[in-house]
């Protein structure tokens, strides 16, 4: 992400100062790496045990089981890397006139379906939608997900969509994404027609002006198994750090497209989108933008846990049925 006019010297310093802050990080990071109990000995164990069968046929979608919060998702999800979240991709089920947009959940950047969607999936279910989950973004059956190019993964979402809309007979569906879940539907709404297909996107914690290259680099930290992929090959942090390419073109226009209504859920505790302001979109219309500490000052949801904070839940809820919403509380 430096320009053609960088010098010699401010790469040397730049490359010192990342090192110095990826030394810090890992001290941070050590903790949730821990509590995991798993690294990336065993992330290429569960890789190499997928059978290529299993890969090639897109898979079983077997359903995990309920969870309360993502390190225990996640955990689940290293040794079931295609697992479908409870209540998620049920593809007899038929909107009601009460929900009649099926709900599609988009994970985030070296995470998948089931990670971040093990808690929220099945609330939405027993709400009475309709909901479905993909993973997008990354090597069929690896549990880390959402490191592609967002261009690609945006195709990959425009697909998936195309599906639950004729399996359902919805014209429209609802988006909720994580992190890059929620700025990657922008694309497809913006550049691959997805806005006449689209009823609303709600997004938690996404960069929508961007990220530090450290906020990306803790995001990996804090994953076991990323930080090699992030030094390797995740074309799609690349593509979320401030200023790039990508965003660039992405937000040369209007930001939030007028045919979608846009709900921002962030916290004052992001530590990977920084600052946590970087979530909002421009005020107009058919923007609304929520920070989970104006509904609770205690909340101490951060970027990874956020998917399953009830107050985040409760205004996930508010956003995709405005008429039944319900003030969220501590």
């Amino acid at each position: 992400m430096l320009s053609n006019g960088t010098t010699t010297a401010a790469h040397g310093r730049r490359g010192r100062g990342h090192a110095r802050h990826r030394r810090r990080l890992a001290a941070a990071a050590t903790g949730l790496a821990a509590a995991l109990g798993l690294g990336l000995s065993s992330l290429t164990a569960d890789r190499a045990s997928a059978s290529p069968e299993t890969a090639a046929a897109g898979t079983t979608e077997q359903t995990g089981p309920v969870q309360t919060d993502f390190v225990s998702a996640f955990r689940y999800s290293l040794t079931h890397p295609t697992a479908v979240p409870a209540g998620a991709n049920d593809w007899s089920c038929r909107p009601g006139a009460a929900h009649p947009h099926p709900v599609v959940l988009v994970h985030g950047t070296f995470e998948n379906r089931y990670a971040n969607w093990a808690g929220l999936a099945p609330r939405l279910k027993e709400a009475g939608y309709c909901v479905y989950a993909l993973n997008h973004g990354g090597a069929e059956g690896a549990p880390l997900q959402g490191t592609g190019d967002i261009v690609a993964s945006a195709g990959q979402l425009a697909s998936f969509v195309d599906r639950v809309r004729a399996a359902t007979g919805a014209a429209e569906v609802d988006l909720v994404g994580h992190s890059q879940g929620g700025l990657m539907p922008r694309y497809y709404i913006d550049r691959l027609g997805g806005a006449a297909k689209v009823h609303r996107l709600v997004s938690l914690t996404s960069p929508h002006h961007g990220t530090t290259l450290q906020g990306m680099g803790l995001l990996a930290r804090a994953v076991p198994g990323a930080d090699d992929l992030f030094g390797a090959s995740c074309r799609a942090c690349e593509q979320q750090i401030v200023a790039s390419d990508f965003l660039r073109d992405l937000n040369s226009g209007e930001m939030a497209h007028p045919a979608v209504d846009h709900t921002v859920v962030t916290t004052v505790h992001d530590q990977v989108v920084t600052p946590f302001t970087s979530s909002y979109l421009p005020p107009s219309a058919h923007v609304t933008n929520h920070t989970v500490q104006t509904y609770c000052l205690t909340n101490r949801s951060d970027h990874t846990t956020i998917s399953y904070d009830p107050v985040a839940a409760r205004l996930v809820l508010n956003a995709l049925d405005p008429a039944h919403a319900r003030r969220p509380g501590c």
